[in-house]
């Protein structure tokens, strides 16, 4: 049974296809990639994109499933890694799509996380002016966020995803038996922004997750509970995406915990934490911010960082990151407006309001108490 959820935009709309959680032994979707991306109506030349670890797993079965469907597809291997996502990456990607003479009917296929979701995307966007892409996400925060919505980009050296594009994908293909292959710690990493799910759109998804004894490991989570997140995570992305798909109003409430999230990214290098985590933990300022400010209730960010907690992400600041460098980094943010940082708080568990009004003095005082 394959769930199928539509993001309907006025220019190009999707699909984000989701098949249930089968047997260890059943058919990949990815088999069906070819397959489903001829039903679009594509040009013949296909450029994957992935890394040697993924391409190592799925490469040969993704290949396959194209070429079977009559597409002409090469290759290309970026490493792994958020220090990678810059614009050295993309020029390799662009020499060999000049190697392979893409077209503009030309596909990028980014088999991958989210690094290289937001790297072939940005390539897709710019190569020609703009090729198609399409996404076939392998870990649960590209399946749940990066690979859905057409946000897309490279780091600068002094803040995240500062360079890129909205470019929405000709489809999401996700298969969640990839899961099985995930590390522990790229699971967990996904698990931070289904939470934010629960907090910001889906109080039923955060009750869901309450509920589950343990939500750490994969093995601990039971099949029905992870159609169950992929399906709402999704569908939630889909929902805002549909109402706002290039971020002019309700669509910033995908960046909560992001703010200080990213900071934390950019300070520490993209190597002591990983996105997920520091996701987790710029939701854990945000929601003191939020008490701080009198907006949401005390119990209501104990029971969100509970969650985090459950999960084994981070609640706390990793040591040695100057709470005074954030303050700053957060005036590189993308979503500063009149110098003005905007943050997105929680009032309820499933209801998030964004606002500019947070005086420097509460960030401060909540980010010395992590």
């Amino acid at each position: 049974m394959t769930s199928v959820i539509n993001v309907n935009l006025p220019e190009q709309s999707y699909e984000i296809a989701i098949p249930a959680v089968s047997s260890a032994n059943a058919p990949l979707s990815l088999d069906q990639l070819g397959q489903q991306m001829a039903s679009l109506k594509l040009g013949k030349k296909v450029l994957l994109v992935s890394n040697p670890t993924i391409l190592k797993h799925f490469g040969e079965r993704a290949i396959a499933s194209l070429t079977s469907a009559g597409f002409d597809v090469a290759s290309c291997t970026l490493p792994p890694g958020e220090r990678y996502k810059t614009l050295n990456s993309i020029q390799k990607l662009y020499d060999i799509a000049l190697e392979n003479r893409l077209e503009r009917s030309s596909t990028m296929v980014a088999l991958g996380g989210g690094v290289i979701g937001d790297m072939t995307g940005f390539a897709a966007a710019t190569w020609l002016r703009g090729i198609n892409v399409v996404q076939v996400p392998t870990t649960l925060l590209a399946m749940v966020d990066s690979a859905i919505g057409g946000k897309t980009g490279v780091n600068h050296p002094h803040g995240k995803n500062l360079i890129g594009a909205f470019h929405q994908p000709r489809l999401v293909l996700i298969d969640p038996n990839i899961l099985k292959t995930l590390p522990m710690r790229e699971f967990r990493a996904g698990m931070a922004e289904v939470i934010k799910y629960g907090v910001i759109w889906d109080a039923e998804l955060f009750a869901q997750l309450e509920a589950s004894k343990r939500l750490d490991q994969l093995r601990y989570v039971k099949p029905e509970l992870i159609n169950h997140i992929l399906t709402h995570s999704c569908q939630a992305k889909a929902d805002v995406v549909s109402k706002d798909e290039k971020e002019g109003g309700l669509r910033a409430i995908l960046n909560y915990g992001h703010t200080i999230g990213h900071a934390v990214e950019s300070l520490t290098g993209y190597r002591l934490v990983n996105h997920g985590e520091a996701v987790a933990i710029g939701m854990v300022a945000a929601g003191q911010i939020a008490v701080e400010l009198g907006l949401w209730q005390k119990e209501d960010t104990e029971r969100q960082n509970a969650l985090i907690q459950k999960t084994g992400l981070p609640t706390q600041l990793p040591a040695g990151v100057d709470i005074e460098e954030i303050i700053q980094a957060l005036q590189l943010d993308k979503k500063v407006k009149a110098g003005k940082v905007r943050f997105v708080l929680p009032t309820e568990i499933g209801v998030v309001t964004v606002t500019d009004e947070v005086p420097s003095d509460i960030i401060r005082q909540v980010l010395r108490a992590m």
